[in-house]
């Protein structure tokens, strides 16, 4: 295959330059295709990450394909909430189960806003009535959409990043910290620095493991599986070593007890829900 470079030298015709630019440009496509679909399937989890921070510029690439996903008629009724100073985010750390990851240099903090839009709608004379249930779904659906295109673009800059889920544990104690006003709640956080480089075989971060396709893609309707078809979806990570020592450390006989009897408690859910919910009314969710 021609460089780019060969294929501009070979082009002495204006036909022949248009030519050349498509081609120039398929052959860039299909680069950057091929780097996204490999940084796509051998993403990682990072925890632990160096105290260097993230160039400005670096941020705001990231920042900016964030803006650049798909969202609820182009209203973009979402907030990203980038903490960096290092006080908000001592303060934030407990609110995060004071994990590795809740220490690294950048702390993103995807919200659902409905208060941006509908601000402007009033000062149009138009009357917004979005402080409902189905606009905290459109906004939280836009917020997490947001953060996969930060996600992946953080990856692409070489930085490593880890989803906090206690952000839907923790969010009226996150909402006083970051001040979010009435009609914006936290969704979800994602955690963006360099990865601290492994001192060791043993401290690489692995790449996890997933379900067979067949287990989570259903053909034209949703088909429930059947007992046997369960069974085998789980038998691989059943096996692993890694469950292995799970078990071994927590003295149970499978893995699906590891998540409700040490990961996701019933009691924990239910808490959570019920703080989770009652923020989102007092963030007027529920108005109409």
């Amino acid at each position: 295959m021609r460089t780019c470079s060969q294929i501009f030298r070979g082009a002495k015709t204006l036909n022949e330059a248009k030519s050349t630019k498509f081609l120039l440009n398929l052959q860039i496509a299909n680069t950057t295709t091929e780097n996204m679909i490999k940084q796509i399937a051998e993403h990682r989890s990072h925890r632990r990450f160096s105290d260097r921070p993230v160039p400005e510029h670096i941020m705001r690439d990231v920042l900016t394909a964030a803006t650049r996903a798909s969202n609820t008629g182009n209203m973009q009724v979402y907030s990203i909430v980038v903490t960096t100073d290092s006080e908000i985010r001592k303060k934030l750390e407990p609110c995060h189960f004071s994990q590795p990851a809740a220490k690294a240099p950048a702390i993103i903090t995807f919200c659902a806003d409905v208060r941006r839009f509908s601000r402007w709608c009033r000062l149009r004379g138009a009357t917004p009535e979005y402080d409902n249930f189905v606009w905290f779904l459109n906004a939280a659906t836009d917020a997490i959409l947001a953060s996969q295109n930060l996600a992946l673009e953080a990856e692409s800059h070489g930085l490593g990043i880890c989803y906090l889920g206690t952000t839907l544990y923790n969010a009226p104690e996150i909402s006083a910290i970051l001040r979010l006003p009435e009609g914006v709640i936290p969704v979800t956080t994602v955690a963006v620095g360099y990865p601290e480089p492994p001192t060791d075989a043993a401290s690489e971060v692995p790449l996890t493991d997933r379900l067979p396709l067949e287990a989570v893609v259903h053909d034209d309707v949703y088909r429930d599986p059947s007992d046997a078809d369960i069974e085998r979806f789980w038998a691989s990570r059943e096996s692993s070593e890694e469950t292995a020592a799970l078990l071994a450390a927590n003295g149970l006989p499978n893995l699906a007890r590891i998540f409700t009897e040490r990961r996701y408690k019933g009691d924990d859910n239910r808490a959570f829900s019920r703080k989770y919910f009652d923020e989102m009314v007092k963030k007027g969710f529920f108005n109409n």
